[in-house]
């Protein structure tokens, strides 16, 4: 069959067609708008499938330079770290702290399930964490990540289209589950908004003239926040690889830390703003976010319209029984796990509904399931303030440790 391969230059152009024509499509399909499916994701899969028609039908093969896509995976999470604030989170206190450990609870029980399944289905076990929390709490950004890193490190195949593709089932389905679950209790219960707006917590010491330089963003604050990225993803990359080289042995026991390398960027990133929120020196917030949400629909794009579709034909059975035991164990623990430690109030159904969205899909699908909720029932100021910074930064810290830890001791029982 003939193959096209494709440098970075031609990978990277085609991904942002990809991306226009995705954001063409989800601004005018509502099913795609009401998921909250990424307009990279839309146009990458339109691509794959594509493919997927010509593979099959023996005319052509693509190759594409992975380079750019790693480049630009690492800068994202990179702006992920700079969000990191431990004011927010000391602040948060309790509540924070309560959902952040929920959510982890959801990290292990994922990735159990996955792999007791996998077991099951006779996989490696490993391969099992590609519809765990890898895709699932993860979202297409983690499976974009491990995926193509099992493949090429640990000579896991199939891992990233698996991977790629649960994350995929995880947006619709998180979607779809969240609004329903929590109106299911709100009625119930019959609970109602408090409307205290006082419960919402902000960051009070920062004047309205640090504001307007964290918001602003100009060439030089665009200039700063791409320094910043670069420098940490830089740096980032040392620190993983130093944490890779790590080998513990305990008796007949052996762990080889298995972290992308966006781990250390991140790390080194949340280093980084705290230590300027010490100094009182302002970062361009807004201007990393940009580079931020740039860089991730780069790499999405070319993330999902590099996945080999054709090498699901073997799995796909046994992988929709295992993502169908996802969504059941995400609704079970959502409903009556979820509510009941959150509070059993207003804000605690709205907290559900978002558990749903970023514990299968992403923030994103998150905060879209809460705007449905509080459109019709009242405003949840607490919830708001919770799931974003939990959802967006936190688990993706102890994600990825609890990713690792399942990597390197799934093999003694497989």
């Amino acid at each position: 069959m003939p193959e096209i391969t494709l440098n970075m230059y031609q990978t990277a152009a085609i991904a942002m067609l990809l991306f226009v024509l995705g954001r063409y499509l989800t601004n005018r399909i509502e099913f795609l708008r009401k998921c909250c499916i990424p307009a990279p994701v839309v146009g990458g899969l339109i691509f794959a499938l594509a493919h997927l028609g010509l593979y099959m039908a023996g005319v052509v093969e693509f190759k594409f330079d992975s380079n750019v896509k790693d480049f630009f995976m690492t800068l994202f999470f990179t702006s992920v770290g700079y969000t990191a604030c431990f004011r927010l989170l000391k602040q948060g206190s309790k509540k924070v702290i309560t959902f952040l450990l929920v959510a982890i609870v959801m990290v292990f029980l994922q990735n159990i399930l996955s792999s007791i399944l996998a077991g099951v289905f006779d996989w490696d076990l490993r391969l099992g964490l590609c519809t765990g929390s890898i895709p699932m709490v993860g979202g297409h950004g983690t499976a974009g990540s491990y995926g193509p890193m099992m493949e090429k490190d640990l000579g896991i195949a199939t891992a990233n289209v698996i991977a790629v593709a649960a994350a995929t089932y995880g947006l619709v389905a998180g979607s779809l589950m969240g609004g329903p679950t929590a109106r299911s209790i709100i009625n119930k219960y019959n609970l109602h908004s408090t409307e205290n707006t006082e419960e919402l917590m902000e960051l009070e010491d920062e004047s309205p003239a640090e504001k307007e330089k964290a918001e602003r963003v100009d060439t030089e604050s665009f200039t700063n926040a791409a320094i910043l990225l670069i420098v940490a993803s830089g740096l980032g990359t040392l620190l993983t690889l130093a944490l890779n080289n790590i080998h513990i042995e305990i008796g007949n026991f052996e762990f080889n830390f298995t972290f992308p390398t966006y781990i250390g960027a991140m790390l080194i990133a949340a280093i980084i703003r705290n230590f300027c929120d010490a100094k009182h020196i302002i970062l361009p917030a807004k201007a990393l976010d940009l580079w931020g949400n740039v860089s991730l629909s780069i790499f999405l794009a070319i993330a999902l319209m590099s996945v080999a579709l054709w090498q699901l034909a073997d799995v796909a059975a046994a992988m929709i029984v295992m993502l169908l035991a996802q969504t059941v164990l995400m609704f079970i623990f959502a409903r009556f796990v979820v509510y009941n430690i959150m509070g059993r109030d207003y804000e605690a159904a709205v907290m559900t509904a978002a558990f749903c969205g970023f514990g299968m899909g992403a923030t994103p699908n998150a905060m879209a399931n809460m705007q449905a909720i509080t459109k019709r029932y009242g405003p949840a100021p607490q919830a708001y303030f919770i799931v974003p910074l939990v959802g967006s930064l936190f688990i993706d810290f102890f994600n990825g440790l609890i990713i690792t830890g399942f990597l390197n001791i799934l093999p003694i029982f497989g």
